[in-house]
């Protein structure tokens, strides 16, 4: 498997334009909140009704916590408190009364078109037409930058 480092340094290079990173910096996020939502929406089966923490979401984000374990402990943690966020996110508004699923579904759509706005701008294709695995990268991009400005090794 390739380093924090291998990811960040090919990811980076069809994110160099000032506009497309800032983009980046408000889209990606959202749109790991929105998958996040939509995982959170899909009924859930008769075997998790006992359990009600237990979501498609959740189940989702384990072998993806493992997937940011793999490249780096400190990225991990930050990407299971990325996650943990998420999940409190999707509590507050299925608790406000509001629907996860339409609420996720607009925003992820808004924020494609964002993200190709900035791709265009940047004149490079997203990197996960090149591996899908990128799709994983963004966010963890995200966490190594603020980890790189806050002095926190990964």
């Amino acid at each position: 498997m390739r380093s924090a480092q291998q990811w960040f340094s090919e990811y980076g290079e069809s994110h160099q334009n000032p506009t497309n990173k800032a983009i980046h910096w408000v889209a990606v996020p959202l749109i790991y909140l929105t998958v996040v939502g939509l995982l959170w929406s899909i009924p859930q089966p008769q075997w998790m009704a006992p359990l009600p923490w237990l979501n498609w979401a959740v189940v989702a984000l384990v072998p993806t916590i493992l997937f940011y374990l793999l490249m780096s402990l400190p990225l991990a943690v930050g990407m299971l408190a990325l996650s943990a966020l998420c999940l409190w996110a999707c509590s507050a508004l299925q608790a406000a009364g509001q629907s996860v699923l339409w609420w996720s579904v607009g925003v992820f759509v808004v924020m494609w078109v964002f993200q190709f706005i900035g791709h265009h701008v940047e004149g490079k294709k997203p990197s996960f037409f090149k591996d899908m695995q990128f799709l994983l990268i963004g966010p963890a991009w995200v966490i190594g930058f603020l980890y790189r400005k806050l002095g926190i090794k990964y």
